[in-house]
């Protein structure tokens, strides 16, 4: 009997190491036809297609549901889905940063954090709400930077991870981190909602949760809020899955339905989306008005830094058509905004960087419109 495994869109067990984690078999299927097939009723005849949305709070006693914090199949569907992608078993919430309050609330009193001095802002805020009021202390690193990293976990009791960085787009050594911290006994968090998993696979690289702001680029079309932990580890996942339980940190039924929608073409829109930051990078890379372009060689995310700083890029922001100022990302349409409008947005990141999401437009349709107001900073 053959000894090779079926291998998950990051080469490795396309389930979780422990059964427990997974009722499914192993599938040997590639991400793009996991994305498309997985969390699908059964082919049977006059079965439909699609899981279909099911409006319950409350279930006839006697089996795993009883009520509707509880769980549903419509969550079961997306859960399978984005848990197949990631290699572990997934577990939706409301939102991203119920996700996030969930896995920080599991942090012991007192204990240390480490986490990117540039992520997501709401991330960094609740660490830092948690720590004013004396609960965690959060040791803010350069991610990129893997010795000061690696010496800070010495202490951890949770390592959070974002690469590539929001907005700075910096790019972390996830093995390296891991394996520091897993020697200090601290776990490690990856927030993988830049990269997706069809560009990184954080648990197979050892962490030990990834999670997602499933409203970007999982849900894709800019209608959903939702977020999403994922693990391998069965005894973690049932510890999250009993907390997002107790505080009712649930998602909305339809709301997990229109995402589970949008991850069936999650391939096909960051492959245009990429194809268009790629060429853009590259045509912006020699434009006057642009002193720096930020861009990890992949994903849809590109921020530039304008030469004539924070006044240029909030007068980039107002003149272009097509492009959207907007805070969120990964949607379908282009959008982008200067991240130092927002007041709690860190002092090392460049008063005129403007954090692009690239969508799936046509990308010369994109850079007339970009180019056009880039060339308007030019003039007198």
């Amino acid at each position: 009997m053959s000894s090779e495994q079926p291998t998950g869109p990051a080469g490795g067990p396309a389930t979780p190491p422990t059964q427990a984690a997974s009722s499914r078999p192993p599938t040997p299927y590639r991400p793009a036809t996991v994305a498309v097939t997985a969390g699908r009723p059964p082919h049977v005849s006059d079965n439909p297609l699609n899981e279909p949305l099911t409006m319950a709070s409350t279930y006839v006693a006697g089996g795993d549901l009883e009520y509707g914090r509880y769980g549903n199949p419509t969550w079961s569907a997306f859960e399978e889905t984005l848990g197949g992608l990631e290699g572990g078993r997934c577990l939706a919430f409301g939102s991203g940063l119920a996700a996030v309050s969930t896995i920080l609330d599991l942090v012991g009193a007192g204990a240390t954090v480490v986490a990117p001095r540039h992520a997501y802002l709401g991330s960094i805020g609740q660490m830092a709400d948690l720590e004013a009021r004396g609960r965690i202390r959060a040791v803010l690193v350069d991610i990129a930077d893997t010795d000061t990293v690696v010496a800070a976990c010495a202490d951890a009791a949770l390592v959070w991870v974002e690469s590539p960085t929001n907005p700075a787009l910096e790019v972390a050594d996830i093995p390296a981190i891991v394996a520091a911290a897993h020697e200090a006994g601290a776990y490690v968090v990856v927030d993988n909602t830049f990269a997706t998993p069809l560009l990184q696979q954080p648990l197979a690289m050892g962490a030990d949760v990834v999670v997602h702001s499933a409203t970007k680029f999982i849900a894709g079309h800019s209608d959903v809020l939702l977020g999403a932990v994922v693990t391998a580890d069965a005894e973690l996942y049932d510890v999250l899955k009993k907390r997002r339980d107790m505080i009712g940190a649930t998602p909305g039924t339809l709301e997990t339905w229109l995402a589970l929608r949008g991850l069936r073409t999650l391939h096909v829109r960051l492959e245009r989306a990429q194809s268009n930051a790629q060429e853009l990078v590259r045509r912006l890379g020699g434009h006057p008005a642009v002193a720096e372009v930020r861009y990890p060689g992949v994903g849809a995310i590109v921020s530039v830094v304008l030469a004539a700083g924070g006044l240029a890029a909030d007068v980039l922001t107002r003149s272009t058509v097509l492009w959207v100022h907007a805070t969120s990302l990964g949607g379908v349409e282009s959008t982008f905004e200067r991240r130092r409008r927002w007041k709690t947005e860190p002092a090392t990141i460049p008063d005129g960087l403007v954090r692009l999401s690239v969508g799936i437009e046509d990308v010369d349709d994109l850079w007339s419109d970009l180019a056009a107001a880039l060339d308007g900073l030019d003039s007198p």
